[in-house]
């Protein structure tokens, strides 16, 4: 079940707090370039990775697990390998009561996981990205000459 255009930009228009789970301190891996962008167009993004605990990423410290957020989440944003999803499924669902979406990163997923947020009512998107997706929806690629198949009439 994929989440078509208009499902993508609702959940990007609601979102503010984005626990990014995964992150990496060095600036040219992926991760940290999305959370970047990210933190850039106003997204609170709140690093999850315990290897790095304790330093500071994008104007908030890392955490160590998803329970050590003193936010209300509302997207968990997922870089880890498909096999670990269920186990940061299952720590967003009993840690965070306010979180709406599941949203695993390009090359990222995992059904039964997804079956089971879906279940408690949240929005799952897999195999995609919130940077490309949102620079796809809201004008930033069609300044480059992509053909983003979104038709505006914005220039």
């Amino acid at each position: 079940m994929t989440p078509g255009d208009a499902d993508l930009r609702r959940i990007l228009r609601r979102t503010r707090v984005i626990a990014m789970v995964g992150v990496s301190a060095n600036p040219i891996r992926p991760s940290n370039y999305v959370g970047r962008y990210l933190s850039l167009r106003g997204f609170d993004i709140r690093p999850v990775n315990p290897g790095l605990a304790g330093q500071m990423l994008f104007g908030n410290p890392i955490a160590a697990s998803l329970s050590e957020i003193d936010a209300e989440v509302d997207m968990v944003d997922i870089f880890r390998r498909s096999d670990a999803v269920p186990e940061i499924v299952d720590e967003a669902l009993a840690v965070l009561p306010h979180l709406k979406t599941v949203w695993m990163q390009i090359g990222v997923t995992h059904e039964e996981a997804a079956a089971k947020a879906r279940a408690r009512g949240l929005d799952v998107v897999q195999n995609r990205c919130p940077k490309i997706e949102n620079q796809r929806l809201f004008g930033e690629l069609r300044m480059g000459g992509f053909a983003t198949g979104v038709i505006s009439s914005r220039l």
